[in-house]
């Protein structure tokens, strides 16, 4: 054994590269250098549980080892219950081999740093209902039958097959009153709000109600716009206060189902809304984020089919399927639809074809209602399932905002929202503060609560996710 074999890296017939420290120092036979070595490859993590390690035939000729002695030494491993050899899959580290634990330090980790235990944040989905053969099936039909300009430059509106599919859905579902040439495709509602106001399409300052997503306002601030809020009830923004603000040409509301404290804008605010856009000249944009799932009430068309000359359609899948597809859609008023299009720019900020070809088969072949439709059902299960679970155990705290989306506001006893957000924080239950989605220059009277998706949870981890969110509510005032 010389010193040439000391950080021998071997990359074996199958590809898979193994960086071994085969260093002859600790001594001992070759096989024992090499089990040296991969036990501490396995203890470093290097080569984690499930991988597959090559042939022995492989690793001894990339190593310059005898068969025998890698044989020999994968045996012993098995045995010492480093790994793991079945017939037809191979050799491979075992799933109880673990890296070792990092030394103790003076400081543990903090709580805040450790993954939750329990993560019941909205605008989580069920991503386990993701329905991946359906998808499969549209994707392979959608490139099957795609012509061959598909994959040039293409159209920065988005794919025509798309943004015919969702002017049918839309129309049909939502009541919205689109062609394709007013949609245009885009990843997202925060793509969308940069393109309309970090592209000048639209300009602030801007309308919006007094508690809504903390990254939109954000988003907002850096393209410099300034926000004002419109107070809130139970009934949704109050639009009445609209033309009373000055310079105010535009307004973001979420009138299906308001974000994030629940209910649908009243037929009057509707009609007011659009009413001051017409009379300002402004415009309305209308974030339609979980608008296809309602359970206690009948459906809720969108705003703009009132008035698609004064309303932009805001919308994406993140809610519906998947905020890892990275697909959304403006409907726009026709004198803004080329305005978007110069401020979408070149190539590099549009959605990718094969999604947007896949995403229009799963529509025009229904598997999109069915899915909404199965998804509606389990999400109306689970927000049953926590009505129910409360008025048992914490009948003090009452759940608003339930006839609809994929989360429920639980309102506090004033005062408590802080202790209970820490309590959350020390037993890992991730869980949204009300206070956190108020905006800064709101008047109206704060409220205590906590913004609790159900949808994100396995099955098998809602009934303690949610035996962990009772375990931190307050007692009711009384002591009782």
């Amino acid at each position: 054994m010389t010193n040439s074999w000391v950080n021998h890296a071997g990359r074996t017939g199958s590809d898979l590269h193994l960086d071994l420290d085969l260093d002859p120092a600790g001594g001992g036979s070759r096989r024992a250098v090499l089990g040296r070595a991969l036990r501490e490859a396995i203890r470093e993590g290097r080569l984690a549980p499930g991988t597959r390690l090559p042939p022995y035939r492989s690793l001894a000729a990339d190593l310059g080892l005898a068969r025998n002695t890698v044989a020999e030494t994968y045996a012993e491993l098995a045995a010492e219950g480093w790994l793991v050899a079945r017939q037809g899959s191979g050799t491979r580290v075992a799933p109880g081999a673990r890296p070792a634990a990092a030394p103790r330090g003076p400081e543990t980790v903090p709580a805040t740093c450790q993954p939750p235990a329990h993560d019941l944040r909205q605008g989580l989905p069920d991503v386990a209902s993701f329905p991946r053969t359906a998808w499969l099936a549209s994707a392979r039909r959608a490139l099957n039958t795609a012509p061959h300009e598909a994959f040039g430059p293409g159209d920065p509106r988005g794919r025509p097959e798309l943004r015919r599919a969702l002017a049918g859905y839309l129309s049909r579902v939502r009541g919205v009153r689109a062609r394709p040439g007013t949609i245009v495709v885009c990843s997202g509602v925060a793509h969308a709000l940069r393109l309309l106001f970090e592209g000048k399409v639209v300009r602030g300052p801007l309308a919006v109600e007094s508690y809504g997503l903390p990254f939109h306002r954000s988003l907002l601030e850096a393209a410099r716009v300034r926000t004002v809020p419109l107070t809130l009830d139970e009934h949704g923004a109050r639009t009445e206060e609209l033309p009373a603000l000055k310079g105010v040409r535009a307004a973001l509301l979420t009138p299906a189902h308001q974000f994030p404290t629940g209910g649908a804008l009243r037929p009057e605010r509707r009609t007011a809304a659009v009413n001051w856009a017409r009379a300002a000249g402004g415009v309305l944009l209308e974030d339609d984020y979980d608008g296809e799932f309602r359970y206690d009430r009948e459906p809720v068309g969108a705003v703009q089919g009132l008035d698609p000359q004064h309303v932009v359609y805001l919308g994406s899948l993140s809610k519906s399927l998947s905020p890892a597809l990275r697909l959304g859609w403006m409907v726009l008023p026709e004198h803004l639809v080329e305005p978007v299009l110069r401020a979408k720019g070149e190539r590099e900020a549009w959605a990718g074809v094969t999604d947007q070809l896949t995403l229009a088969d799963f529509i025009e072949s229904g598997h999109y209602d069915r899915h909404v439709r199965r998804t509606r059902q389990r999400y109306r299960q689970r927000r049953d399932r926590l009505v129910a679970l409360l008025a048992r155990r914490a009948p003090h705290v009452k759940p608003t905002g339930v006839a609809a989306g994929l989360h429920a506001v639980l309102n506090l006893p004033p005062g408590t929202e802080r202790s209970v957000a820490e309590a959350a924080a020390r037993q890992r239950v991730a869980v949204d503060p009300l206070a956190g989605f108020r905006h800064p220059a709101a008047t109206m009277p704060a409220r205590d609560g906590l913004v609790v998706g159900y949808a994100a949870p396995p099955d098998h981890g809602l009934g303690p996710a949610f035996d962990a969110l009772c375990g931190i509510l307050p007692p009711p005032p009384d002591g009782g």
